[in-house]
């Protein structure tokens, strides 16, 4: 099988070549907004979506209008372009929202798409780019594969360089046989159908009050003076060490659950729509906007999202499956009768069953009922919605210990 995968590194640019780099993204920021305001006025014409190749013919002119765009690479610019009719395609297709204009200091980055354009000499832990030389990077791991493309992005102040590779690995058989059930949470940020979690980080939590406070100092100067750019790189280091620990968190319980289980069922959530805002507007205002609002923030602090994400690919590349699940109902159903009651769930750690008095965990509940549909899933393709129906009915117990699984349904499903 082929496996995609990217490998980070620090670069250590010299003075010259930082500026540079700043530089490159900058035409690259500056060359998607100039395509963006275009399609814009276009469409509010009543025009048609303009293409990729209608739009990279326009770079020509551009290039001799601005003659600062000729510093940079042109594979860069096109690449922009590239971005932007994909994030165009996202959005047609509601999977993402309207284009919006990059600005000045965020997601400052860069593409060179084509191994023809760089060199890696990792024996002596170097890049070759166009138009920038010779790169040294921090050689922290091989690079397995061949290198297709190399995005260089800044962050926290140091520049980075994502290689991605290609390469052919044999089909992984999982050498684990068990299958377990994940119910996402606030209090545990994950509880296993085992009767295992694991408990959350709470990364920004633990650095909100020295951010704030670091943030309230930056509001006070000058702003673009020297001082105000000292206090924004305090801002800027701490946000680097509230998502490095986040990372670092994020996959070491990923990789724990990948090589341990060949089935996990998990909610299909959708972070985006449990995270919105509850405000509401000015005619119609939301309930319990500080309340949601904090929940909002956990959600997005604990990286529900990144964790599905990571989990997918690492199960994929040992072998295992990832089956999402419906999540309504899985902490109100009773595992033992069936029985659908809000009332089942007393309080937020507590279930007791109205119908037939089993008691549990909540979260376990909720983790047992995934698991119990994630087998109806892999199994038949059902939706797994049976128990989110009110009704009364008594299925079969689910065990709280993990449950084996067979070579055929891992390969088969």
């Amino acid at each position: 099988m082929q496996r995609l995968q990217a490998f980070k590194f620090e670069l250590m640019p010299n003075g010259e070549q930082q500026r540079d780099m700043r530089r490159f993204a900058g035409t690259r920021r500056f060359v998607y907004n100039k395509a963006l305001d275009i399609q814009k006025i276009n469409y509010t014409a009543g025009g048609k979506f303009i293409g990729y190749v209608a739009m990279a013919n326009l770079l020509p002119e551009w290039k001799k209008e601005f003659e600062w765009l000729k510093q940079s690479p042109s594979h860069s610019l096109q690449q922009s372009l590239k971005d932007l009719d994909r994030a165009f395609k996202n959005f047609f297709e509601k999977r993402a929202d309207f284009p919006r204009f990059k600005r000045k200091g965020t997601e400052e980055s860069f593409r060179y798409p084509d191994s023809k354009q760089f060199v890696i000499d990792q024996a002596n832990s170097r890049i070759k780019f166009p138009k920038l030389g010779w790169v040294r990077y921090r050689n922290s791991r091989d690079i397995l594969g061949a290198a297709k493309n190399i995005t260089i992005s800044q962050s926290g102040g140091k520049w980075y360089a994502s290689i991605q590779t290609e390469r052919e690995v044999e089909q992984p058989i999982p050498t684990a046989t068990s299958a377990i059930g994940i119910d996402m949470g606030i209090v545990r940020f994950a509880t296993l159908s085992d009767g295992s979690f694991i408990a959350p980080l709470g990364s920004f939590k633990k650095h909100e009050t020295r951010l704030r406070r670091y943030q309230r100092k930056m509001s006070r100067k000058v702003k673009f003076s020297k001082n105000w750019h000292k206090a924004k790189r305090k801002v800027q280091n701490i946000h680097t060490r509230i998502g490095n620990a986040r990372k670092d968190f994020l996959h070491k319980a990923t990789t724990e659950i990948s090589k341990n289980h060949a089935m996990v069922a998990i909610e299909d959530l959708q972070v985006r729509n449990v995270s919105k805002s509850s405000k509401g507007t000015t005619g119609a205002p939301g309930k319990n906007v500080a309340a949601k609002s904090g929940l909002n923030k956990s959600i997005l602090d604990q990286g529900w999202f990144e964790f599905r994400r990571q989990l997918e690919y690492k199960l994929n590349w040992n072998g295992a499956i990832l089956v999402p699940v419906p999540a309504h109902y899985t902490s109100q159903t009773c595992p033992a009768c069936g029985y659908v009651a809000k009332e089942n769930r007393q309080t937020q750690a507590k279930f007791s069953c109205v119908d037939c008095g089993h008691e549990e965990n909540a979260d376990v509940v909720g983790a047992m009922n995934v698991l119990a549909r994630g087998h109806r899933v892999a199994a038949c393709g059902e939706e797994g919605s049976g128990l989110a129906r009110k009704r009364k009915t008594k299925p079969a117990s689910v065990k709280q210990e993990p449950t084996e699984v067979t070579m055929h349904e891992v390969t088969h499903v």
